[in-house]
């Protein structure tokens, strides 16, 4: 199977590439649609890919045929143009076109498509290359999703149309126009041509087998006697040039010219009388050759040696068959000059009668005049085609050619085009359900065309949507919707039985109209007034409630528009906010608030139900337009009040507020040393004291000092500061850069600021704000409270006992805490400071995040102000002095080491 869908790819490629002009004129014939819908998905896109590039010269021929998948023989040109179509360039759809649409789902779906495609089993259908037929109005009807109207439309306009449709949002949609769904008049092959294309062996004349009576001997024959009895022999013997055999024991016999019948009955008259007591069997042995000629109208006339029992469509065969302008009703035998017999093909292909088919003597003439009278027909015939008729061929002979009417033909409207005695055309309707109609002549030169019957469903309604059983039901009288949906059992879970659309279209003037009602209060009560009563072509909605409604309603819509007019205008209201199905619906006669939220699948679970309001549109005088804004008591109309159940207008627009801050639920996270650490939800207002005491305080071994608070919107702030300030020390950079040249020393500054670059970029804010855990768990009012926002984490590590140094110096290092220890003394235990330390700026960054620099930081003097505490960091920042500075080295060190500070203490909790 794999091997025969290769061999299709193939051949539907070639197919293709040995027509010439297909690339401005794109389209594929029946034989190859059929070909193209027979390959697997990916060789289907594969090829529809090729010759997608074929049409708009992104390929050539040998570009195309290297990505065939198997060598093939590539097809003569008369035998792909006898099945390759061309149409006109920019071809648009009518009724019958025939298409081919490539869904591809999109790469960059949000979550909300993905999960619309996943639960909706009818865009998952589509995806991919999908064949489709457009119907006799023009309209695309995609299943599931719904009908689009394409008239006029070109390719290109197709892929646009869909491609704005809201429910196809999830696919790249492309398309591409194939031609006329049914088969075209310059599709028509003449019938029976094809007869003699079979392999050679099939058609070739036995050689062997038994010989029929009426076979006349000749010379070159040869005749097997047996002879048994009183005088036994075997004997055969060739029939001279004379016609003459001489048969042992029964002297010699004239045998040219009789049929081997007579033979026989004379070889048994002349034993019996010759030879008495002996018994005789008479049978053919090899049988002569004869030269025939076939010539006229035949695809390779000449002079041919064939076996003697060779007959007229034998040797038509042995000629290469009839020509496409020879008849295969009128083919002659002639014998020294003379017609002897007639041969109609068509007696043999239609009927299987080879009454006619003479057998040939040598020197026959096989003469094959030129094609006759021909007709055509298509539409819905079983055999379309064109076909030879003589001179009283009738209207019903030429409905018996074609193989009869299809089943779904439609014989009251068959349409002649015909030429006229004045060598004009003219239009003939005939009705063939009429006797007299289908005995009249057919002329030469008719092209019938047998219409189909309609394909609307008559006496009939369809249920669509998310039911279990959808498609079309018989129409009764009174049949009400009840009739159709019996129960709710019949639909899928999740319908809703609140809103049900049904599409009327009055079976007179064919206007549509939509009209909608509750089902769930039709199934409940029968005899209520929600219980519609169906028309014939009625279509019958049924939504989901997870689902959106639009891709049904909005076709609707466009239909109710198209027939608007000036004094019937087209109306519609639409309802946004918290309704579960928010969008445009058709305005039905009084309709009312109630009935809107109904069509938007009802409240959701947000929705503010005490109030709404209605903006309402009027055209003044003629003249403008003005807005009106109508305040809503939704409490009322949920509660059945018709009072405040206001009627709606043409263009109405109905919005339903949600309930303030339903969405803000703040949590807090607290970890570490609390008694119930966790996530936590919170009111606005609350403090850190207040979610503290909520979680039952701090641990005995917690560390209040060393606690880090972070905040997603300082953590922010604090990128974007870092990144301006890494945009900044870059352009510093490319400045000091042009310096270079002048300054042998800028090598090493350069060196020193890309690192710092590196190191800047590199660095991700935390967003940590320096707060008194202690003053707040001790509940100080001295503003050291914190009022809490979403997101927010509080860290509370042990208690700490290490000091750690960091920046320029020898060996940076964390020590234990002793009391009494200067900032200097745990320098000195790290090593000493490096000589690009800035002994005056060194500064203390405090467990809960504060900075510390003192009065005076001088390394041989006396450090006045910092007191060395647990969990405290000292930092040695660089002596921007000593290399070339740069105006923001200061801040760009600074930002790094509190940055590695900040990221280790949130690292400590990971």
């Amino acid at each position: 199977m794999k091997k025969r869908r290769h061999s299709l790819f193939a051949v539907l490629l070639l197919s293709v590439l040995t027509v010439p002009g297909f690339a401005q004129n794109y389209s594929l014939t029946p034989q190859q649609e059929a070909m193209l819908n027979q390959l697997p998905p990916a060789q289907r896109q594969q090829a529809l890919s090729a010759l997608r590039q074929l049409q708009q010269g992104d390929a050539g021929t040998e570009q195309l045929q290297s990505t065939l998948v198997e060598p093939i023989t590539q097809p003569s040109n008369n035998d792909v143009l006898q099945s390759v179509t061309t149409l006109d360039p920019d071809p648009t759809a009518g009724p019958g076109s025939r298409l081919i649409v490539n869904f591809t789902v999109k790469s960059d779906l949000s979550r909300d498509d993905q999960q619309a495609l996943t639960s909706d089993p009818a865009l998952q259908s589509i995806e991919g290359s999908q064949f489709y037929v457009v119907d006799s109005t023009g309209e695309l009807a995609i299943p599931g999703i719904g009908s689009f109207n394409l008239l006029g439309l070109t390719g290109a306009e197709i892929r646009q149309r869909l491609a704005a449709e809201p429910v196809l949002g999830v696919f790249d949609v492309d398309a591409s126009l194939l031609g006329e769904g049914r088969a075209e008049r310059d599709q028509l092959t003449a019938f029976g041509y094809d007869f003699f294309e079979s392999p050679l062996q099939s058609f070739a004349p036995v050689m062997s087998g038994p010989v029929p009576p009426d076979y006349v001997l000749g010379p070159g024959d040869s005749v097997r006697v047996q002879l048994f009895g009183n005088v036994n022999g075997i004997y055969e013997v060739e029939v001279t040039r004379d016609g003459v055999l001489n048969l042992p024991e029964l002297g010699p016999m004239t045998v040219a010219g009789l049929m081997f019948s007579d033979f026989r009955k004379d070889v048994n008259n002349r034993v019996n009388e010759m030879l008495i007591g002996t018994q005789v069997s008479v049978t053919m042995g090899q049988l002569r050759s004869i030269r025939l000629f076939v010539l006229g109208d035949v695809n390779q006339p000449g002079s041919y040696v064939a076996s003697s029992m060779t007959t007229m469509s034998g040797a038509l065969y042995s000629g290469g068959g009839v020509s496409r302008v020879g008849t295969l009703r009128n083919i002659e035998l002639k014998r020294n000059g003379e017609v002897v017999s007639r041969l109609d093909l068509y007696d043999l292909l239609l009927n299987g009668d080879n009454s006619n088919d003479a057998r040939l003597q040598p020197g026959d003439v096989v003469f094959v005049p030129p094609v006759g009278p021909q007709i055509s027909i298509i539409g819905a015939v079983k055999r379309p085609g064109i076909y030879e008729i003589g001179n009283r061929t009738s209207v019903g002979d030429v409905i018996e050619l074609a193989g009869g009417l299809a089943d779904d033909a439609y014989p009251d409207g068959v349409r002649v085009e015909r030429i006229g005695s004045n060598n004009e055309r003219r239009i003939v309707n005939l009705d063939l359900t009429d006797n007299t109609v289908r005995t009249q002549r057919a002329k030469a030169g008719d092209k019938f065309d047998v219409p189909q019957i309609l394909p609307e469903l008559e006496a009939s309604v369809s249920l669509q949507g998310h039911v279990h059983r959808p498609g079309a039901y018989e129409w009764t009288t009174d049949m009400r919707l009840s009739n159709l949906v019996r129960s709710e059992s019949d639909l899928k879970p999740g319908a809703d039985t609140g809103y049900v659309l049904i599409r009327r279209e009055d079976a007179d003037t064919r206007r549509v109209e939509a009209v909608s009602t509750n089902l769930s209060d039709a199934l409940r009560n029968p005899a209520s007034a929600a219980n519609l009563r169906l028309e014939p072509k009625d279509r019958v909605y049924v939504f989901s409630l997870a689902l959106g409604r639009q891709r049904v309603v909005d076709p609707l819509l466009e239909e109710l528009e198209l027939q608007a007019r000036f004094d019937n205008p087209f109306g519609t209201v639409s309802v946004v906010g918290e309704v579960r199905a928010p969008g445009k619906y058709p305005l039905e006669p009084g309709m009312r608030v109630s009935d809107l939220i109904r069509a938007g699948g009802n409240l959701d679970e947000e929705a503010y139900a005490l109030k709404a309001e209605v903006a309402r549109y009027s055209v003044i005088d003629g003249e403008y337009r003005d807005a009106e804004i109508i305040d809503i008591n939704l409490a009322s109309v949920l509660r059945g009040d018709e009072t405040a159940d206001i009627a709606l207008q043409a263009h109405d627009n109905l919005r339903i507020s949600g309930v303030p801050d339903w969405d803000q639920l703040w949590s807090v996270t607290l970890e570490g040393e609390v008694r119930f650490p966790g996530a936590y939800r919170i009111r606005e207002g609350e403090t850190l004291s207040d979610i503290l005491q909520r979680a039952g305080g701090l641990t005995e071994e917690a560390f209040p000092a060393g606690s880090v608070f972070l905040r997603e919107s300082l953590r922010q702030r604090e990128q974007d500061q870092i990144d301006q300030l890494a945009g900044r020390l870059e352009a510093d950079l490319a400045s000091l850069s042009l310096q270079q040249a002048q300054d042998a020393s800028g090598g090493q500054t350069m060196s020193k600021g890309r690192q710092l670059l590196d190191q800047l970029r590199s660095t991700e804010a935390v967003g940590r704000l320096v707060i008194d855990l202690e003053s707040v768990v001790d509940g100080l009012d001295d503003g050291t409270d914190v009022a809490l926002r979403d997101g927010d984490r509080l860290l509370v590590p042990k208690q700490a006992q290490e000091v750690t140094v960091i920046g320029e110096t020898q060996q940076n290092t964390s020590h234990l805490f002793q009391p009494g220890l200067s900032r200097k003394d745990y320098i000195s235990m790290s090593g000493g400071l490096t000589r690009r330390a800035d002994k005056k700026l060194i500064y203390v960054v405090r467990a809960n995040g504060a900075i510390e620099a003192g009065r005076r930081s001088n390394w041989f003097g006396r450090n006045r102000g910092v007191d060395i505490m647990p969990g405290d960091t000292i930092v040695v920042p660089l002596d921007t002095d000593r290399v070339r500075p740069l105006t923001l080295w200061a801040n760009v060190t600074q930002i790094l080491y509190q940055a590695a500070i900040a990221i280790a203490a949130v690292n400590s909790f990971e």
